[in-house]
């Protein structure tokens, strides 16, 4: 027997209580609150032949970029799979799309879930993975127009409609319209203030107009909205310790690490990637951020040979340098060179094309060689979106490299990058003072 859930998408299990479960299941999923996952299992338990559940819960693993969820992801997959002949063609699609993902596959992936949503447009499973996809394949244009598809069966009518707006929200932010952006995002959180996904849409709008004090007071000010239960509240709260740092304000940055964007004590590689971001940033200012470095680095080190994500190997070296890992950066390296030398999988290409070079560009840093740093790391800032994140996240190598250029004494260099962060944000102290660190250099010697 087939049923339709609540948005009109067909599901092939006759049962009425494994619709509802998948129906939850997806609105916590939608607006990022706690727990899809458990939702599924429980559904499981008691509809173990569910393939979209199979289906959804090996997605949520896959996504997560980080392989210890990967055996979670692979035992929902071949259930899913062993469910097949069953599953409807809808509920095919998802099993193909986690496949290849599986397999490293992930542009194939994001394919396959972006049909199943132009065949099932109100599949907010389909649209919402997909959506991930785009972010973490630094696919902007994407991020907006593949939400752009489906936003015409998404009126007021239809549950549910506000997390398609932030979806769509995110994606007019990294394509560069903001007001429009902003006004859409504000929508969303007018019809659920628990979207997460819609507020991290505000404070990206903030970040790339550099209005930091609105956005810091902005965040803390919705707080006690969305943070609890909130399944990624680490990353807002990482926003709002970069708009401290556009105010040199170092120590309520440091707050916000120790109280907000550690407290889940970094049990996965999204969360990682959050706190090495944002102590790199503050060690390269000369801030002193102490043992931080150290749990950080620890948990980098067991994924090491993981070569899943080049955004990921990226961050894990600035781990390693912070702590002073020599070995640990000895080994990315060399893992980070075994996968680039690779001839199959979408990570092969990013980590070729940009995550090898930012990995040593790093480690370059943390040995002093500023030169050398500049080397790798400018020729490849301007493709820097194929090996995925956000345009405030990619932000780490503009600000990495005006710092070396600083410290190398490259006054030309310098001026020109310290003038290229003050054009997008004219008012920000720190990008001020980075003008003024580069004018004091010595003036280059005429030729």
């Amino acid at each position: 027997m087939t049923r339709k859930d609540k948005w009109g998408n067909p599901v092939s299990h006759g049962s009425a209580d494994a619709v509802a479960r998948l129906e939850r299941a997806t609105e916590l999923l939608a607006c990022y609150q706690t727990d899809p996952v458990a939702e599924l299992d429980a559904a499981l338990a008691e509809h173990p032949d569910l393939v979209l559940g199979h289906a959804m819960r090996g997605a949520i693993m896959a996504t997560t970029t980080d392989k210890a969820f990967e055996g979670e992801a692979a035992k929902s997959l071949l259930a899913a799979e062993s469910l097949a002949r069953h599953a409807n063609d809808r509920e095919l699609g998802h099993i193909a799309a986690l496949r290849a993902w599986h397999q490293g596959d992930y542009e194939q992936a994001l394919e396959q879930w972006g049909r199943v949503a132009i065949a099932n447009p109100r599949d907010l499973p389909a649209i919402q993975f997909a959506h991930l996809g785009d972010f973490f394949l630094g696919y902007s244009s994407m991020l907006r127009d593949r939400i752009a598809r489906v936003l015409p069966h998404w009126d007021a009518s239809v549950p549910g409609r506000g997390y398609v707006l932030s979806m769509h929200a995110f994606g007019l932010e990294e394509s560069g319209d903001y007001a429009q952006a902003e006004e859409t995002a504000r929508t969303a959180i007018a019809l659920n203030g628990k979207d997460g996904w819609g507020v991290h849409a505000v404070a990206h709008v903030m970040e790339m107009q550099g209005r930091a004090r609105e956005g810091a007071a902005f965040l803390q000010d919705s707080a006690e909205v969305w943070a609890p239960g909130c399944l990624f509240s680490f990353h807002n709260f990482w926003h709002q310790a970069l708009f401290h740092m556009d105010q040199n304000d170092f120590k309520s940055a440091l707050r916000l690490f120790d109280e907000r964007i550690s407290a889940g004590n970094f049990g996965q590689a999204l969360e990682l990637v959050d706190g090495s971001a944002l102590l790199w940033r503050l060690s390269v200012l000369g801030q002193d951020v102490g043992y931080r470095w150290k749990d950080q680095a620890d948990k980098w080190e067991t994924r090491i040979e993981d070569g899943i994500y080049a955004f990921n190997d990226m961050h894990a070296m600035m781990a390693f340098v912070g702590a002073d890992r020599r070995e640990a950066r000895a080994a990315l390296i060399a893992s980070v060179e075994r996968v680039a030398a690779g001839n199959h999988g979408t990570n092969v290409m990013m980590t070729r094309e940009v995550g090898l070079p930012a990995v040593k560009g790093i480690d370059a840093f943390g040995r002093g060689d500023y030169r050398a740093a500049l080397d790798l790391m400018l020729p490849v800032r301007g493709k820097a979106s194929r090996f995925g994140g956000s345009h405030a996240q990619r932000d780490v190598f503009s600000w990495t490299l005006t710092e070396a250029a600083i410290r190398a004494g490259d006054r030309a260099l310098a001026e020109t990058l310290a003038a290229e962060r003050l054009a997008l944000k004219p008012d920000s102290p720190l990008n001020r003072d980075w003008r003024a660190r580069a004018r004091d250099l010595a003036a280059p010697k005429a030729a």
